[in-house]
């Protein structure tokens, strides 16, 4: 197994891969068609599921750094265009933004519906897919869709009530850069922008997952700082990681895109860290290999480590 100079950690030897965009799911309560994205490695059987939701703005074509390494890896990636993404330039006073954070997670639920048609439109992929492990991951926005999938309760701003729309399909989360509780903490801004954020409930998170925070993180949605981003793990329940990513700000190094130009804090070091433990759990979480989770358990341990601590509960 080769071993990654930057962060000390091992990893499987990758394999070439393919992708597939975009396959248009019809969506007419939508109001725009689903867009998506396939993206395999070329060989494997048994493959699993990462359902991944990009962060607010980005779109199917996001995050390459960690979606291509995922495939390469014998992941099938499966990536939307979500409502709120740039390219569709929704109006300021369209109706359907205060239910942006809802599309999301239909839009996933619609994928997951359409698994055999997502399956067959890639060539050589039929037959070669594992739909009992599935996987939800999310960056940013995309990590609250991928914490409701597995049991995140959002107070919806426009009733006041909150509802489980939890998908017993999707087996775990990794959660990156993700918003942490609403109330007091939130910033004006949240308030205006992002009322989605305003009620969280994350005790209803049982399923397991990892979640990954920048130590640096000041995202101006909260009054707390970079903590905001760990509560995924800390107020949720059942088998959960943290990965905390030295220096780290909101793009973990320069995860939604080689050379992206959001990426306030670039460095090779943090994006290869965030790349070797994410793989590392997915493997495990799955049940594909727990050799690499139980390392980077070990060599992340402490305080020891220039570029991150691991810690589970």
């Amino acid at each position: 197994m080769p071993t990654y100079k930057t962060t000390g950690l091992t990893g499987p030897a990758s394999t070439p891969t393919v992708s597939v965009k975009p396959v248009v799911l019809p969506a007419p309560q939508r109001g725009e068609d689903l867009h998506v994205r396939v993206s395999a490695p070329v060989t494997g059987t048994n493959l699993p599921i990462v359902l991944f939701a990009h962060g607010f703005g980005s779109n199917l074509d996001g995050y390459a750094p960690l979606v291509d390494h995922w495939a390469s890896h014998g992941f099938v990636v499966i990536q939307a265009t979500h409502l709120d993404s740039r390219r569709l330039d929704i109006a300021a006073d369209d109706p359907r933004r205060p239910e942006m954070w809802r599309h999301r997670v239909q839009d996933m639920k619609r994928i997951l519906d359409e698994l055999d048609t997502l399956e067959a439109s890639v060539p050589g992929l039929a037959g070669r897919v594992d739909h009992s492990r599935i996987v939800a991951a999310g960056h940013s926005f995309g990590g609250q869709t991928a914490g409701i999938l597995v049991g995140l309760r959002v107070m919806d701003p426009k009733t006041g009530t909150a509802q489980d729309m939890s998908d017993p399909r999707v087996m775990a989360s990794v959660q990156l850069a993700t918003a942490g509780n609403g109330g007091d903490e939130l910033t004006p801004l949240a308030h205006e922008s992002a009322p989605w954020l305003r009620d969280q409930d994350f005790s209803h998170m049982t399923a397991p997952g990892l979640v990954v925070a920048g130590d640096k993180d000041e995202l101006p949605l909260s009054t707390r700082g970079p903590s905001w981003m760990t509560d995924p793990y800390t107020l949720s329940r059942g088998d959960k990681s943290l990965l905390t990513v030295y220096g780290g700000r909101h793009s973990l190094g320069g995860i939604s895109g080689y050379e992206a130009a959001e990426t306030t804090d670039e460095n090779p070091g943090r994006v290869a860290l965030v790349q070797q433990v994410t793989l590392a759990y997915l493997r495990h979480v799955t049940g594909t290999d727990h050799t690499d989770w139980e390392t980077a358990q070990a060599v992340l341990a402490g305080d020891s480590h220039p570029l991150g601590r691991l810690e589970s509960k």
